[in-house]
């Protein structure tokens, strides 16, 4: 069972790795929050053990609100922040634990079996981490959209409306839950922003209904639906 620890600190790393070696796990390492997102995109490990201050962008929080939108991975996070509020946010962002620097290695191990054994039923965990669709394509490790092998630049707003679409192919999203993911609960009610950015979005990534390239289609009165094209 491959574990990821991610820490700034090489001791850190070194004495989770061989603490969790001495118990049969197989550990892999990474220094910085760009690495720790390859590793689990590249090698799918069973859990991630994250620290929060990574010492570069992006930092811990960030890697596991990341993480978390392509996969259902277990996230420890492991950190010196013995904050309510910051315990609270990488929760809220999708962590599964929450372990206080300095720690003790047996609670540690005894923390990560039980998050393996809640997700050891758990199927699909590890969803792609690109999206393939005709002639777009989606990175979304590195959050690059590519139409015909040429990057287009999305805002943040545009980007995670088409990650929210193209993450759920086929299924219709209202205009509800694509306000209040992308844009927070207080836009529920503002229909009209998710016209204007699907329109701006449309014309990005080249879409052309004549030619049968058309990757959002509008569900009228209800919301939008993202296609899979061959």
């Amino acid at each position: 069972m491959n574990i990821l620890i991610v820490d700034d600190e090489l001791q850190i790393r070194r004495l989770v790795a061989t603490g969790l070696s001495g118990y049969g796990y197989h550990v892999t390492t990474a220094a910085n929050g760009q690495e720790a997102l390859n590793t689990v995109a590249q090698r799918a490990p069973e859990a991630v053990i994250l620290d929060l201050s990574l010492g570069s962008e992006p930092d811990g929080l960030e890697v596991c609100r990341r993480i978390r939108e392509w996969s259902a991975v277990p996230i420890i996070i492991l950190s010196v922040k013995d904050d309510d509020r910051v315990k609270i946010k990488a929760l809220d962002l999708g962590a599964d634990d929450y372990v206080t620097k300095p720690f003790n290695m047996e609670e540690l191990r005894a923390r990560l079996q039980a998050v393996l054994r809640r997700t050891s039923t758990d199927v699909g965990t590890h969803a792609p981490s690109e999206i393939n669709a005709g002639a777009l394509h989606i990175d979304l490790v590195h959050r690059r959209v590519l139409v015909d092998g040429e990057e287009i630049h999305l805002t943040p707003i545009e980007y995670e409306l088409l990650r929210l679409l193209a993450t759920n192919p086929g299924k219709v999203i209202t205009h509800r839950v694509i306000l209040t993911k992308v844009w927070g609960d207080e836009y529920a009610e503002m229909s009209h922003y998710v016209r204007v950015f699907i329109n701006q979005l449309r014309k990005k990534l080249h879409e052309n209904p004549s030619r049968n390239i058309r990757y959002i289609l509008n569900e009228p009165g209800i919301g939008y639906r993202f296609v899979d094209i061959d």
